[in-house]
């Protein structure tokens, strides 16, 4: 059961959020609060924070992951250096699926979200791109070792989503991730990289 924490100064945000995750047979709710600085992080393993420009910063390391629901990567920019050991962002208009999918990868302590806005992200966090020449910077996790060789092998989405286990929507959360760390933005890409690193056997 992943224990979720609202944070909103909008009493009707916070409802409309608990009410979507509240769906969720492995989602539990927690807590509700209108800033950052009153979640109980003991109880806490993912913030879902819809106010980020009212956020501060936290002195100390985060227990929680943070999904961010903005979709404004400025907004997003001064948390990330922050010491949250993992994050999302998604549309504020993420629909159910999206917010429960996020969610679950946030507390696995994966980052996701859209492509464009992961991949802005990393590089406003201050994390140096990949040349295809180097050793990765963040190195992909065992999920995402196993999506890009199954990649490779040309199955879509769906098939990799069936071959995993997962569903097609952790699967594109993946693909994210993998493109953001690769610093590509295609499947062709990102397997061209991966052959150049060694990340995939052929």
């Amino acid at each position: 059961m992943i224990r979720v924490t609202i944070v909103s100064p909008n009493h009707a945000l916070r409802v409309g959020l608990r009410e979507m995750l509240g769906n969720q047979p492995d989602i539990k709710v927690v807590g509700e609060t209108p800033d950052l600085e009153s979640v109980n992080e003991k109880e806490t393993e993912v913030v879902v924070l819809a106010s980020v420009s009212s956020a501060r910063l936290f002195e100390d390391k985060l227990t929680f992951g943070i999904l961010f629901l903005t979709d404004d990567v400025e907004d997003v920019r001064k948390m990330l250096n922050s010491t949250s050991r993992a994050w999302g962002v998604l549309s504020p208009n993420a629909t159910e699926d999206e917010l429960a999918v996020a969610v679950h990868a946030v507390a696995e302590g994966l980052w996701v979200g859209a492509p464009g806005l992961v991949k802005s992200l990393i590089r406003l966090n201050g994390r140096r791109e990949s040349s295809g020449e180097e050793s990765l910077v963040d190195p992909l996790t065992a999920r995402e070792m196993e999506v890009i060789q199954l990649m490779a092998q040309g199955l879509a989405n769906k098939q990799i989503a069936l071959a995993l286990g997962i569903s097609e929507h952790t699967v594109k959360f993946h693909l994210s991730s993998l493109y953001a760390k690769l610093n590509c933005t295609s499947r062709t890409e990102a397997v061209k990289k991966g052959i150049e690193l060694g990340l995939i056997s052929l």
